[in-house]
């Protein structure tokens, strides 16, 4: 979606709200911004609500005629037919926001209203581009949230900051503000639940400020974190990583460079489990009856064999198949891949038994940091690559 600044109003702040099931806090949140917005300023707060079954659009319209007129300050409701996701909400309330300044949060209170005027501070006074509400740097904390929660939030945000080369604390921050201009004429796709992702790795040169401010978690509602939002996440980060010149040898960015090229490495891993799970089968009822832990030996040995060739050709363009450096070469990835296993075992059993996480969950996990230490360890030791080129 192209976002344009036409009918805007200079000067003012507009506050968007996406709601879906929130007839328990929408009131309350409404009531609490307009206490706590800075004086004399002009200011709009708009509602997008995604045709909620509990009737949070409704709550609000009912509100909207038992408000009296207040000068200098509007809240809007948008009613949208269904629930289009999160990254839209946002993009709609934008595209109808008239003030210069957008401010984004949630309407559950995990976002306190009282950070708003320092946000605006930051945009107004200070002529930041962005201010991020953060919770991981000094001064932000979580509170409410288990250890499991926490882990995967900070999961998340390693995955965002070095898979995007990001250096904002909290990438994932749901509350924010922005000058309305550093969109103009940019597109934005809302391909993940975090639009500020979207927004930090599409936009160019602008100033970021961090408020430190506390996350407590939601009190009435539901959370709407779930197995579909951690697939969009992923999803979205594939596909901002990709964002730029198409060509890696056409590609600049190192953080852009540096992502190919472990998308390589784990594909040859995933062509690696096919390989060492077909070999097993055929050693076992193929073309042989032998003990099923021989077979597995000989899936094992077949399968780091050709990963290592198609590491070394592919994903990391070497070539030289000079006999002593070969070796020598086998033996590191072969000494690394077996720390990898360890390394996900471990994780894996900490997860299930410590965090509480589901298996499959644990094993994704488990699996994706063990791979990325792999690949890691395999750049700069055994194909004596830099790790950021």
């Amino acid at each position: 979606m192209l976002i344009r600044n036409k009918d805007k109003i200079n000067g003012q702040i507009s506050i968007i709200i996406p709601t879906y099931n929130e007839s328990q806090n929408i009131i309350n949140i409404l009531k609490s911004i307009k206490e706590n917005l800075p004086k004399n300023i002009i200011a709009q707060t708009i509602v997008v609500d995604d045709n909620s079954p509990d009737g949070t659009g409704k709550l609000v319209e009912e509100y909207l005629k038992n408000l009296k007129k207040m000068t200098g300050y509007t809240i809007e409701i948008i009613h949208r037919k269904a629930k289009d996701g999160l990254g839209s909400a946002i993009l709609k309330g934008i595209q109808q926001a008239k003030g210069d300044t957008i401010v984004v949060m949630d309407s559950d209170f995990s976002h306190p209203p009282q950070i708003i005027p320092k946000l605006i501070e930051s945009i107004k006074k200070y002529q930041f581009d962005i201010a991020v509400a953060s919770r991981y740097i000094n001064g932000g904390k979580i509170q409410g949230w288990s250890l499991k929660r926490k882990f995967m939030s900070k999961f998340a945000t390693l995955i965002a900051k070095k898979g995007l080369g990001i250096d904002t604390k909290d990438p994932m921050s749901g509350f924010f503000a922005f000058k309305r201009n550093i969109l103009k004429e940019l597109n934005i796709d809302a391909i993940g639940y975090k639009i500020l992702l979207e927004i930090l790795v599409k936009t160019k040169g602008v100033n970021i400020k961090e408020v430190p401010y506390t996350f407590q978690d939601r009190e009435l509602g539901s959370s709407k974190l779930g197995i579909k939002t951690i697939v969009d996440f992923y999803k979205s980060v594939w596909k901002l990583y990709r964002y730029g010149k198409p060509l890696e040898k056409q590609e600049k960015r190192s953080s852009v460079k540096f992502l190919s090229k472990a998308a390589r490495f784990y594909t040859v891993g995933a062509s690696g489990f096919v390989v060492n799970y077909v070999i097993s089968l055929l050693f076992t009822g193929g073309i042989s009856e032998m003990w099923y832990l021989h077979a597995n030996v000989i899936g094992i040995i077949v399968s780091i064999t050709t990963n290592f060739i198609l590491n070394k050709t592919w994903t990391f363009g070497d070539r030289d198949f000079k006999l002593k450096k070969t070796i020598s070469q086998y033996g590191k990835f072969v000494m690394f891949s077996s720390l990898g296993a360890l390394v996900q075992l471990g994780m894996v059993y900490f997860l299930v038994d410590n965090v509480e996480i589901v298996y499959p969950l644990a094993l994704i996990l488990a699996v994706m940091v063990a791979a990325f230490g792999n690949f890691v360890l395999n750049k700069k030791w055994t194909f004596k690559e830099k790790l950021v080129n």
